[in-house]
């Protein structure tokens, strides 16, 4: 699933792309991709009309685009395999293509692409600049509505594994699989640590290895393991070189030469280096 850094990318795009554009249709190829818009194909449709793209916007791993005319955007969560990608009008339509939103200049097209069908996109209310369904989840670490001093406070209050508190988008969005792994190598902390045994300097050198991995990633246009995860022009992100733990099993840490183990962890895995992230008793 794409993380915060490849959903940056294609927020990016996006703000190229299609900012201060006016919707002149929407078309619905698969009502599964706006399962979550209740009142259907239809109303959606009639809800972009005549409305025009104010910005591109995001919040860990969600994407939005606030609409003029109103306190309202078309948000969108890429799941496992959906893509937004922007196409000239008369280019073939993709296999997977579920949304299809064209502009009144008659310049390419928004597409939303999901082979998968786990993604989703819906016109939504803003709350507070944010839209209404993702409001409860915590800001990403680059904003700055993001407090250190309020998620060490949050964190370390916690008994549960690390991992797992950095997994959890009602304390910091934008984080998954990948990229804890690699801010947990960065500190030198095993996954399993408890929480509660977390100095307040020590979370701030996760937090720090958390926004440089992520940084880094955004350098090279994220992680791409496959063609499912590309950007607005339908170009991979080449990170995955440059990872040091992540899908690294038994090669060698680049610290200290130690090979890199995998362990099972909530239906994933997780990598970590044996002697740089002694694993707690």
């Amino acid at each position: 699933m794409p993380e915060l850094p490849e959903v940056e990318v294609v927020r990016r795009g996006l703000a190229q792309w299609v900012t201060g554009r006016e919707i002149a249709a929407a078309e619905v190829l698969h009502p599964r991709a706006i399962r979550r818009h209740v009142p259907g194909a239809d109303e959606f449709a009639a809800r972009l009309k005549g409305r025009a793209v104010v910005s591109a916007e995001r919040r860990g791993k969600y994407l939005w685009l606030p609409l003029s005319g109103g306190e309202e955007a078309l948000m969108a969560h890429l799941g496992m395999s959906g893509q937004l990608l922007v196409a000239d009008q008369d280019s073939p339509l993709e296999k997977h293509l579920r949304v299809r939103v064209r502009f009144e200049d008659g310049g390419p097209d928004l597409r939303f692409v999901d082979q998968r069908t786990f993604g989703h996109v819906m016109v939504t209310p803003l709350a507070g600049g944010v839209p209404a369904p993702i409001a409860h989840i915590a800001p990403d670490p680059f904003e700055a509505a993001f407090d250190d001093a309020e998620f060490a406070r949050r964190l370390r209050a916690r008994q549960t594994e690390i991992k797992r508190a950095l997994l959890d988008q009602s304390l910091i969005s934008g984080v998954g699989n990948i990229y804890a792994d690699e801010a947990l190598w960065i500190a030198r902390l095993h996954w399993a640590r408890s929480t509660r045994t977390l100095t307040r300097p020590k979370v701030d050198e996760l937090l720090a290895g958390v926004r440089a991995v992520m940084t880094a990633a955004l350098r090279q246009g994220g992680t791409s393991f496959d063609s499912l995860y590309v950007n607005v022009n339908g170009e991979s992100g080449y990170f995955e070189r440059s990872l040091e733990v992540y899908g690294r099993r038994d090669l060698p840490c680049s610290r200290c030469g130690t090979a890199i183990r995998r362990e099972p962890f909530m239906n994933r895995s997780s990598y970590s280096c044996p002697r740089c992230q002694r694993r707690p008793r």
